[in-house]
């Protein structure tokens, strides 16, 4: 695709020829992918350590680790959503988002040791420097005024980001930790600023058409793509016998299962649930999370995985039953708030899984660390299988979103 010339005000032009991801976007999500695969060797090789404390904090390592790539993601495909990606103030900040999820990726192996700055410094100039860049050709309209508010809370959370650089390990976890939580909680109250109104678009916003949620979609399918990845990379390198070949079926079914739990029915039909929603404003933050939230399951999946394909007969420490079973949990959680937004209903059947992954974690503490995975796929299996009786001989249901 070659650039166009173009900028100012028609950046903001809306294009009904342009609603599906182009391939600079597409380019980020290939990023996207490495990044995510790094994250799961970072957590493995401190999850398979012999100190459990080490062990234990892995699990905030993973937050602090994806949430900020997930979150730069969500914010690049909000600019892609608003602006005209064929102009080419547009297409050179996708690239640039690009290099900079790159750069973050790279330095995820020694990101608590001596590669700080190489992760935080292109996830906070991104941040900041994105708003900066567009606020001249959004003078007017109220992205304007909401990209202003970002760039002042920009600021505050730089400060918090930079001084988990200067610390360091547990430390500079907690650091980042709240940092990144700060970020998103604030975009979700659209950058409160005492004496400044809040404008009526928001980081979360989603207009009536379909590029916002495809995106999002397409996000689970990258983080589906990880999982994959990630295993069969690790497989390559485990000597080949039942234990690992059985896991590699346990994990591909698995994986195939949760595309299907999350597609049915509340995944097809999120952009037209977006569009029938009374208060976009409010489904597009529910969207984002639900997604972020079932990211953070599957990436949590991905890593149990790559434990069992390393400890198949293995007694499973209490932290490899924590990503075994609570990833798919997790995920579960998260499309269960999807379908509140797509339907405005509780997943009874989601919930029940749920239940079942929590009391399934006692007795499973003392079998093998294959069989904890098989119970997960089993769990999800009963999810499928219930969700496509309840579908078999009724027509399509149709979105009904809180109005």
């Amino acid at each position: 695709m070659g650039f166009r010339a173009g900028g100012g005000q028609d950046l903001l032009e809306r294009r009904e020829d342009v609603r599906q991801a182009n391939f600079l976007e597409l380019f980020v999500d290939l990023v996207l992918v490495f990044a995510l695969s790094g994250v799961v060797r970072r957590v493995v090789r401190d999850i398979t350590a012999d100190d459990p404390v080490v062990r234990w904090r892995s699990l905030t390592y993973l937050l602090v680790l994806a949430m900020p790539l997930v979150w730069l993601w969500i914010t690049t495909a909000h600019i892609t959503s608003w602006f005209d990606p064929r102009r080419r103030k547009i297409q050179w900040l996708v690239l640039v988002s690009a290099f900079g999820l790159l750069v973050m990726a790279a330095s995820l192996p020694a990101a608590f040791i001596g590669r700080g700055w190489a992760f935080v410094l292109p996830y906070v100039i991104l941040l900041c420097g994105r708003p900066l860049v567009l606020l001249p050709s959004v003078r007017g309209h109220p992205l304007g005024r909401l990209y202003l508010r970002s760039l002042l809370w920009c600021g505050g959370g730089a400060v918090i980001w930079v001084a988990g650089v200067l610390a360091s390990g547990g430390a500079r976890a907690a650091l980042w930790g709240i940092a990144v939580t700060v970020d998103i909680v604030a975009a979700q109250l659209r950058w409160p600023v005492p004496g400044m109104a809040r404008p009526p678009v928001s980081a979360w916003a989603m207009d009536s058409g379909h590029h916002l949620p495809e995106r999002y979609q397409q996000l689970l399918l990258i983080a589906l793509g990880e999982t994959v990845l990630a295993v069969g990379i690790t497989f390559t390198d485990q000597p080949i016998g039942p234990d690992t070949a059985a896991t590699l079926v346990v994990a591909y079914v698995s994986t195939v299962l949760l595309w299907r739990i999350y597609f049915y029915r509340s995944g097809q039909v999120l952009a037209e649930a977006v569009a029938a929603a009374g208060d976009r404003l409010a489904a597009g933050r529910a969207t984002g999370v639900a997604h972020i939230v079932m990211v953070i399951g599957i990436v949590a999946t991905a890593v149990g995985f790559e434990v069992v394909l390393e400890h198949p007969a293995g007694r499973p420490q209490p932290a490899w039953l924590a990503v075994i079973l609570g990833g798919p949990a997790l995920f579960l959680y998260g499309r269960i708030r999807l379908e509140r937004v797509v339907f405005d209903r509780l997943s009874i059947r989601r919930v029940g899984a749920i239940v079942a992954l929590a009391a399934a974690a006692v007795p499973l503490y003392l079998a093998a660390t294959l069989a904890a995975a098989v119970v997960a796929l089993l769990v999800l299996l009963g999810v499928a299988v219930a969700d496509a009786r309840n579908a078999a001989g009724r027509p399509p249901e149709r979105p009904s979103p809180a109005h």
